[in-house]
């Protein structure tokens, strides 16, 4: 079963058998002329109204699978930020290195080709280290709810 609504409309809910699809999305079209047509919609639509321009309405899910299903995505977030952790820990030291080096492409003063070698060299570690700093920081904000995911799992249900 999947549902649907209007963004002018949000209490109006459309459910259609089976899963979200063209055909799903074309028999809510048809509930929703029909509503039209009865004058039991109280919006206006412009014309031009395309199925897809339906909202799919999703449930919370708290049946014992969706619990397992968000405690498997928890963990798993949870192993991504402990492996970019360890990834940004181990790039940091000589990305930093090389960021004090690139100052020297900012002065007057002349540089050897030997240097420049090696500052072109250290622009991949620098970039690997920035993506994967990104990365991190994304991913330890999603683990915050993660780990509240799994508080909430591993709460004793005694207390």
């Amino acid at each position: 079963m999947v549902q649907y609504t209007l963004a002018q409309s949000p209490d109006i809910i459309l459910s259609v058998s089976g899963k979200d699809s063209a055909k799903a999305r074309e028999k809510a079209m048809d509930q929703l002329m029909e509503l039209m047509d009865s004058g039991k919609l109280p919006t206006e639509l412009e014309e031009g109204f395309s199925p897809q321009q339906l909202i799919e309405v999703k449930e919370a899910s708290i049946d014992a699978a969706g619990d397992e299903d968000a405690i498997t995505q928890a963990v798993q977030l949870l192993s991504n930020l402990a492996t970019l952790k360890l990834k940004v820990q181990d790039s940091r030291a000589e990305a930093l290195e090389i960021r004090k080096a690139l100052d020297i492409l900012f002065t007057d003063q002349s540089v050897s080709e030997e240097e420049i070698s090696r500052l072109k060299e250290g622009f991949k570690v620098l970039k690997n280290f920035a993506q994967a700093n990104l990365r991190y920081q994304e991913a330890r904000t999603k683990a915050e709810g993660a780990r509240q995911v799994l508080d909430k799992a591993l709460k004793s249900p005694d207390k």
